[in-house]
């Protein structure tokens, strides 16, 4: 009589091992986001690279020569005057427009930061020249500031009494203020948005105390308000001096750098150089060293930031 025997059935696993097989994988999370990580790297980072080999080379329209030439366009830009007086043009729009924009949208929020019937819509209707395109507002300001049927001669003409010709975009006198009025147009009420959400967000409790206290209005807005609004504050002078410092779209629509070469930016020269003349390497050159330049600026200026603080 022969007796049956269970099957054998296999060891269960220890607990340990099964705890291990159901946690989730620690890295998964990067795994996730690597493409996006290494697509922005990619699309930031290559274009640089690249600039910076093509400017050790020497391409140009006439000849496509990708041997090494060492430091030679390094050693050109420091010779070419043309470089320097449109760095010297950026620098000098920059510091008159910022404060303006600064100073003109500062005092637009602390209009609109009372209640007032309808401030929704004037806010909104603020804010709409920020959502046109720079290169459309430029070329809109030209047919404004046109001296045979631009409005603003006209107007001008009216309260004159006579008949007033002003040349904007072609007399050197005249190419600078046309440029800050479409500039500051423009951009003004980008600071004015950031510094009204600013302004909103600044305690009540303490300005109300000052009050109490006898404080006066500006030693208020000195001692409590602008503190309380400098990080946002220096955030905006950050955001629009970098894009003053590569403005070109305005400035190409109203005077293509002229006229001569009076009102060109670096970006209007690097432009020229590099999809007129066609001067690749040089161009190469320029971008790369404005782009150390920015960068220095900006680290100084985040450090200089935080000691701030």
């Amino acid at each position: 009589m022969t007796v049956a025997t269970a099957p054998s059935t296999p060891p269960a696993r220890s607990g340990s091992a099964h705890r291990r097989s159901r946690q989730p994988d620690r890295h998964f999370k990067y795994w996730i986001v690597a493409p996006a990580v290494f697509l922005l790297l990619f699309i930031g980072i290559f274009p640089l690279i690249y600039s910076l080999l093509v400017s050790f080379q020497n391409i140009t329209m006439m000849d496509e020569d990708t041997s090494f030439h060492g430091l030679l366009h390094y050693r050109a830009l420091f010779a070419d005057t043309r470089l320097w007086q449109a760095i010297a043009h950026t620098l000098f729009i920059t510091a008159i427009a910022l404060p303006i924009e600064l100073g003109f949208g500062l005092l637009m929020a602390l209009l609109f930061l009372e209640r007032m019937p309808g401030r929704q819509i004037f806010v909104a209707l603020l804010v709409l020249p920020t959502m046109i395109a720079p290169l459309v507002a430029g070329a809109t300001w030209r047919l404004l500031f046109d001296n045979r049927y631009g409005p603003i001669n006209q107007i001008i003409s009216w309260f004159a009494g006579e008949p007033v010709t002003i040349l904007w975009t072609i007399k050197a006198e005249f190419v600078y203020p046309a440029i800050f009025i479409a500039e500051i147009w423009q951009w003004t009420p980008f600071m004015f948005l950031i510094l009204l959400a600013a302004l909103s967000n600044v305690d009540q409790s303490l300005v109300e105390a000052a009050e109490i206290d006898g404080a006066s209005a500006p030693r208020i807005f000195w001692k409590i308000v602008l503190p309380a609004i400098w990080p946002v504050m220096a955030i905006a002078l950050l955001i629009r001096g970098l894009d003053l410092v590569r403005i070109f779209d305005v400035i190409w629509a109203l005077t293509k750098g002229g006229p001569g070469t009076q009102t060109e930016t670096v970006s209007i020269y690097t432009y020229v150089q590099g999809f007129r003349q066609f001067e690749t390497s040089y161009t190469g050159a320029i971008a790369f060293l404005v782009i150390v330049l920015l960068t220095a600026v900006v680290i100084v200026l985040l450090k200089r930031m935080e000691i701030a603080r």
